[in-house]
């Protein structure tokens, strides 16, 4: 995860008030680059909605017609991009997304003030 300033403040100016500085534009492309994939799209959505908040990936590889390595790629992508984090249980990781990092993304694209 990266170290912007934009990323790591509790707040920051919306998108629409202030053109982003070219590492802040780097940092966030890499963030959208991780969102669009559907397969890491759809592993990001049952995160956030697991119950308890978070998933273990035990439950995520057999909802996709990809192999368990495939599976962990995606995750690392997600992981690489701050948007979830983990921790390993026995065998088993569990995820949940980082509220802060899908706030952030939600207050930048709308526009609206911290």
């Amino acid at each position: 995860m990266s170290n912007l300033p934009l990323l790591e403040s509790g707040c920051c100016t919306p998108l629409v008030r202030e053109p982003l500085g070219e590492a802040q534009a780097a940092d966030l492309a890499g963030v959208f680059k991780a969102l669009g994939d559907p397969v890491r799209l759809r592993l990001l959505s049952m995160i956030a909605s697991g119950s308890g908040g978070e998933v273990c990936v035990c439950d995520l590889t057999g909802a996709f017609d990809v192999t368990g390595p495939t599976i962990s790629h995606h995750l690392k992508k997600l992981r690489e991009a701050g948007l979830i984090d983990g921790d390993r249980r026995g065998t088993w990781v569990y995820y949940r997304v980082v509220p802060e990092r899908l706030a952030l993304l939600s207050q930048l694209l709308s526009g609206a003030t911290a």
